[in-house]
């Protein structure tokens, strides 16, 4: 069985000849290859330590299962599909919402397995019947709505939990992030959100030094004197260990908050795999269902332990775009690392010490940018806001996802924020296709036609 493990010396091994590319099964030198590796961990580091810290789990644990995740979807994919699965973002949300509903560490991680879980099976439903199974049920309008809501559902954590600690520091971070962001070029732009945690890092330390302690909430919301930036837990972390795991819980009223999620994901993978497709020449459409598939077990694997959900990751599309290696060595190379790194509890308290007013900077970007990706999946697809069609549903499951509106049922369940939001948003949309005009209904599919050519292939 050929499990995408062998590889090709591209060429002398040293350096691509001009206009050449390095293919997936194609590989330079071993040293080349690791230097490769570091790179795509340093592309992930931003958002992949950025997430379990917001979402409240160990950022070692999630470093090091975003390792194993790359792995189980490298062997999946048979090789073909270049990618590292880095902590998802899309979760941060729902994880606010859980934790704010009571919900443990162990609420948070059990109702994203169950989204890991029903991403594996989409992927199966997707190898079986092609990608009209997205069109019909999840077009650009319900996926666009559900991803900015999703994003915009996060502005009051911002608002109310990180700003508030350091407004100072957050408006440094969040202005220097901006500038990294449009004016870096490459490399440098895809690493520009750990470029902005290593800056807050450092005006948090200066203002530690020169101004001495903040008067103002601290992360547990009490309002008190602290330092910006607390490293006793670097101090106190051992060097080598292994990070604490921990087993999900489940709970429907958290799961029902979590799934929707679902939507964005198989938005990302499809993005991912057209993405790779395009770039190295060759097309990807029947790894598409195995890509989605792969990404829920990765996910599955994380959560199951304790540790954050996985999805594929566009600032590592960046780096192979920027050097034109597509070498899945490189990405084998990359899990290694981030398996050692997740052994230095050192370096996990490094990441857990970030300033809360750093963390306001980079979010109030971040989470304005989750967000503006369904905007984006819209402007991609045509979707025409002037058909009521399109317009109704999604303004209404946008507000009630971002306003956080409530629907008591009994006196223990209820349905409030992203999950009420999606639901109107997917209910919305079908319910009044059904009785709608037949010139109304003219949509553009979610996936392009490089993509859709998968259908006529299995047709």
């Amino acid at each position: 069985m050929d499990l995408g493990v062998r590889w090709k010396l591209h060429g002398d091994g040293r350096t691509p000849a001009p206009g050449a590319v390095v293919r997936p099964d194609e590989r330079l030198s071993w040293p080349r290859t690791a230097g490769l590796g570091a790179q795509h961990v340093v592309a992930m580091f931003g958002a992949s330590f950025v997430a379990p810290v917001l979402m409240g789990l160990d950022p070692n644990l999630a470093i090091m299962m975003s390792g194993v995740a790359t792995v189980v979807f490298l062997l999946a994919t048979r090789g073909r599909v270049p990618s590292y699965l880095g902590c998802s973002l899309s979760f941060v949300g729902v994880a606010a919402v859980i934790r704010a509903q009571g919900g443990s560490s162990a609420t948070v991680t059990g109702a994203v397995f169950v989204v890991g879980a029903a991403l594996f099976l989409v992927g199966l439903a997707v190898r079986r019947f092609g990608a009209r199974i997205i069109h019909a049920t999840m077009p650009p309008i319900v996926t666009g709505a559900v991803v900015m809501l999703i994003g915009f559902n996060l502005a009051p954590v911002t608002a109310s939990t990180y700003w508030p600690q350091d407004q100072w520091t957050a408006l440094l971070t969040m202005l220097f992030t901006g500038l990294a962001v449009v004016c870096l070029r490459g490399f440098w732009s895809r690493i520009a959100i750990f470029l902005g945690l290593v800056f807050g890092y450092g005006v948090s330390w200066v203002s530690d030094l020169v101004f001495g302690k903040i008067h103002s909430v601290d992360a547990s919301g009490r309002l008190t004197d602290h330092w910006r930036l607390d490293l006793s837990g670097v101090d106190k972390a051992d060097w080598i260990g292994l990070p604490t795991l921990h087993g999900p819980s489940f709970e429907w009223s958290a799961i029902l908050v979590a799934l929707p999620v679902v939507i964005a994901l198989v938005a990302e993978n499809a993005g991912h795999v057209k993405a790779v497709g395009e770039m190295t020449g060759d097309s990807l459409d029947d790894k598409l269902g195995t890509a989605i598939s792969a990404d829920g077990v990765g996910s599955m694997l994380s959560t199951a332990v304790g540790g954050p959900p996985n999805t594929t990751y566009s600032e590592n599309i960046g780096v192979m775009a920027a050097t034109r290696v597509y070498s899945t060595a490189a990405y084998w190379a990359a899990a290694g690392f981030a398996l050692l790194f997740g052994v230095c509890p050192k370096f996990g308290a490094v990441v857990a010490a970030i300033p809360g007013g750093v963390l306001g900077g980079i979010t109030v970007i971040l989470y304005g940018m989750i967000g503006l990706l369904g905007a984006q999946i819209w402007l991609n697809a045509w979707v025409d806001l002037r058909n009521p069609l399109n317009l109704v549903p999604a303004a209404a499951g946008i507000i009630i996802g971002v306003g956080n509106v409530s629907m008591k049922f009994t006196d223990t369940f209820s349905l409030s924020g992203i999950a009420l939001g999606t639901i109107v948003v997917i209910t919305g949309y079908h319910a009044l296709r059904a009785f709608a005009p037949a010139h109304l209904k003219t949509q553009h599919p979610l996936l392009d036609e490089g993509t859709s050519s998968y259908d006529d292939a299995k047709s």
